[in-house]
C-alpha cells in the first residue's frame, strides 16, 4: 500500500486547507481510508475516516463540523478539507488505509496554523 499525502501548508487562523491522499498498490473496496494527524510532542490521533465503497465518514469531536472527508474512487484519492483552522489543528497530517485493524501510513503532510 502506498500513500502519498499532499495539500499541507501555512493558512491562518480561520481559513482552509483541503489535504488531498492518493492511494496506489491495492485494490481499497474492502479498506476504511482516514485521515490522522500529529502536533509535536503528541501522539498520533485520528482525525476522519471514510468507508472505500460505501462513503461511510465519521469525524473526532475537535473536527466535527469543520472537516469534510470524501473519496473520489476513479482517481484512488481521498480528501480532507478543513474549515475554519485553529490554531490547536496545527500538525502533521498522515493518510491511512485499515483493513481488519491492520492500519498502512504514508508520509504526512505539515499543516500549520497562524494566529
Amino acid at each position: 500500500v502506498q500513500l502519498q499525502a499532499s495539500g499541507g501548508g501555512l493558512v491562518q487562523a480561520g481559513g482552509s486547507l483541503r489535504l488531498s491522499c492518493l492511494a496506489s498498490g491495492r485494490t481499497f473496496s474492502s479498506y476504511a481510508m482516514g485521515w490522522f494527524r500529529q502536533a509535536p510532542e503528541k501522539v498520533r490521533e485520528f482525525v476522519a475516516a471514510i468507508t472505500w465503497k460505501g462513503g461511510v465518514d465519521n469525524y473526532a469531536g475537535s473536527v466535527e463540523g469543520r472537516a469534510t472527508i470524501s473519496r473520489d474512487t476513479a482517481k484512488n484519492t481521498v480528501y480532507l478539507q478543513m474549515n475554519n483552522l485553529k490554531p490547536e489543528d496545527t500538525a502533521v497530517y498522515f493518510c491511512g488505509a485499515d483493513r481488519y485493524g491492520t492500519t498502512y501510513f504514508g508520509q504526512g503532510t505539515l499543516v500549520t496554523v497562524s494566529s
